[in-house]
């Protein structure tokens, strides 16, 4: 079996919601990418779709093979382009949008030490805590925190966003200290608009667990959160990049560290793999071994 080809047949059958769609795509007959499908499923060891005969769905491990899948196809077309883009170097311009936190903790850096290696080129940071149009904005490159990835952009994962549930000591002064995670449905907790903002989620000692959580103040941007949270407004969930600082001189506080908040994805994110720029491809390959060195993104 051609595993490169059953796993595009895959991803196309996710994407266009039916076998004869991702035929119809890819230029196979119905038969053929059943096929694919059934070898596909016999070389991994499990059912990835549940289908009907009037709709397909994602089994559990159906979801978590199609970031794999997409990541391998990325790659492969990354190789098959390393003959093609021989010494054509990277010039022009990258707009890219971000949000305000993994900018100032990531993006930043990067595109400066990246921009002091190519001459010739320019790099457009757009700063927004929300999903972007790419195309109507004229978005190169979006990186995003997420587990919910749009099917029908690209998407390359970079690496994983560890979260902390933190507070300040005038806060834990004022308030007592939780020992579980229900605990925190009695204290006032700071919520991110786009993430969290009723349920926390979290693999514990025992297993997964959620809490429903409110507060006082909630916000769009999760760097006002991080701002109040210092300031003993309350307890808040935050990415450890943003926090590790404020962790290490103790200004804020680590809770409930036996759980582990539920951890996000990392993804640069853009509309298609064909015909991608140079200097596209050059930022992302860059980006990536730049945070394959740091423990912040690992696994």
């Amino acid at each position: 079996m051609d595993r490169l080809t059953a796993l595009r047949v895959f991803v196309s059958v996710v994407e266009q919601g039916s076998l004869s769609g991702a035929g119809e795509k890819l230029e196979m007959s119905r038969a053929m990418v059943t096929r694919y499908l059934a070898e596909l499923e016999q070389w991994m060891g499990a059912r990835l779709l549940h289908r009907t005969t009037r709709r397909l769905s994602l089994t559990g491990p159906g979801e978590e093979a199609l970031n794999r899948a997409r990541a391998m196809l990325a790659l492969g077309e990354e190789m098959e382009q390393i003959a093609v883009r021989g010494d054509e170097a990277p010039k022009g311009q990258l707009r890219i949008t971000s949000s305000y936190s993994l900018s100032e903790a990531l993006l930043v850096g990067a595109a400066n030490d990246y921009l002091a290696c190519y001459a010739g080129t320019a790099i457009d940071i757009l700063l927004l805590d929300r999903t972007v149009n790419l195309v109507e904005e004229r978005i190169d490159l979006a990186v995003r925190i997420t587990n919910d990835l749009d099917p029908n952009l690209v998407a390359r994962r970079l690496g994983t966003c560890h979260s902390v549930v933190c507070a300040s000591p005038a806060y834990l002064a004022r308030h007592p200290t939780p020992h579980k995670v229900q605990d925190l449905a009695l204290h006032n907790c700071l919520t991110y608009t786009y993430f969290g903002k009723s349920l926390w989620e979290f693999q514990g000692p025992d297993g997964p667990e959620s809490v429903p959580v409110s507060g006082n103040l909630s916000a769009n941007i999760s760097n006002l959160l991080l701002e109040a949270t210092l300031e003993g407004a309350g307890i808040s969930l935050q990415p450890r990049y943003s926090v590790q600082p404020h962790l290490d001189t103790g200004t804020l506080v680590p809770l409930l560290e036996q759980w582990q908040p539920k951890r996000l994805g990392v993804y640069a994110v853009y509309g298609t793999r064909k015909q991608m720029s140079p200097l596209l491809r050059s930022f992302l390959d860059f980006l990536v071994e730049r945070m394959a060195v740091d423990p912040m993104w690992r696994e």
